[in-house]
């Protein structure tokens, strides 16, 4: 049986892997088309284009995510519960209490948004808080507090850059291709094999990052569960309250494919649907009945 804390550094050393992949792949295509077109400013191109187009997303990204939600912010006085359950747990996690929102929406839900622990923001829905007991909320809040306090929203903004580089890179190189770009030295087989290998490497590069991206997303829901747990000390009650969440199947209404990775779970009505027959490759989020028996089988 796994112990919380073995359960976190695997997910850790996981999301490491993945993340050295990722950087492999971008210097394989980087080298390819430096090579084939003999102009290495191509990867400076597209990593600059790609940083710049995250910065705002990085720095704006939270409040564009709170808005699109119509989250509204509220304060100890609005609704004492809910307040101090976020407040008792970010002391307890030793982080700074994170401006609270509450989404007016009956679909039980929540997220964490923000670059980092002094910006981040909790929102939570009031279908949630009613549908919820206390402990099964307080495992929620745990597990968004998780997400602050471990940097999830830094490390994804890093992948959407890197999944950008690889776009871009691929997008460059076949255009590029197209219009009659390229180096005409000749070099025998061995220069054919590596135009053979570039080339498929290029039209499935852009597949595989997204790939990378899910697989990062999805091992960050189950470090966040993890930490979460030992966080309360009780999985028990995020395992509940994910089984709550699982079988109501109303889809929420201010949801969008934007903002729908940073939910606790899928805010559309399609977990029994199309997305859950299939191999779950492109779910931002690992299957809920996974999630519920790793929690189910932690030992604190």
């Amino acid at each position: 049986m796994a112990t919380l804390y073995t359960q976190v550094s695997r997910n850790k050393a996981k999301s490491l892997f993945y993340l050295l992949f990722f950087a492999l792949l971008i210097m394989a295509l980087g080298w390819f088309a430096s090579y084939y077109f003999g102009d290495p400013s191509i990867l400076v191109i597209a990593v600059g284009v790609s940083i710049a187009m995250s910065l705002f997303s990085y720095f704006g990204g939270d409040k564009v995510a709170l808005a699109a939600s119509r989250a509204k912010p509220i304060q100890s006085k609005d609704n004492p519960y809910v307040w101090n359950l976020v407040e008792n747990l970010a002391i307890t996690a030793g982080l700074p209490i994170p401006k609270v929102y509450v989404i007016d929406d009956p679909a039980p839900n929540a997220f964490a948004t923000g670059r980092s622990p002094q910006h981040a923001s909790i929102a939570v829905t009031t279908g949630l808080v009613k549908k919820l007991e206390n402990e099964e909320l307080e495992g929620v809040i745990a597990h968004e507090l998780a997400h602050v306090g471990n940097y999830d929203m830094r490390l994804m903004t890093i992948v959407v850059v890197m999944v950008g580089i690889v776009t871009l890179l691929a997008d460059i190189f076949l255009r590029m291709a197209f219009w009659g770009g390229g180096d005409s030295r000749e070099g025998g087989q061995l220069r054919l094999i590596l135009m053979i290998v570039g080339f498929v490497l290029v039209l499935l590069s852009p597949i595989f990052a997204m790939l990378i991206q899910m697989a990062i997303s999805r091992r960050r829901e189950f470090l966040a569960d993890a930490t979460g747990a030992l966080l309360t000390r009780y999985p028990e009650g995020l395992a509940s309250a994910l089984e709550k969440i699982d079988k109501d199947h109303r889809p929420m209404r201010t949801a969008s494919n934007a903002t729908a990775h940073l939910y606790i779970e899928n805010p559309f009505n399609d977990r029994k649907g199309i997305t859950a027959r299939l191999s779950g490759l492109f779910n931002t989020h690992p299957p809920t009945a996974k999630r519920i028996k790793a929690l189910r089988d932690l030992s604190v």
